[in-house]
């Protein structure tokens, strides 16, 4: 499975989004250190979920790196992401 296919389907499974783009922007890094030459090492993720609602954006964000960890550790070089409940 690509990593873009298992970030969504973690995200999924942890937060049942009601939006949820998992954009791969690893040919804008090409080159740069921690990228890789397959790609699939630089990644935007726009997420919307009520299971947000009341955290702070510190929380959101650890909340979705936990969920992410193994992938983090190894395939994913950089994540942004933008929150929203």
């Amino acid at each position: 499975m690509s990593v873009a296919k298992t970030i969504e389907q973690k995200l999924r499974n942890a937060f049942s989004p009601t939006e949820l783009k998992v954009i791969d922007e690893s040919h804008l890094h090409a080159g740069h250190a921690g990228a890789r030459p397959e790609g699939e090492s630089h990644f935007r993720v726009e997420i919307a979920s009520g299971d947000f609602k009341g955290m702070s954006r510190v929380a959101q964000q650890r909340a979705i790196y936990a969920v992410l960890a193994e992938e983090l550790k190894t395939d994913i070089h950089a994540l942004a992401l933008t929150v929203r409940s």
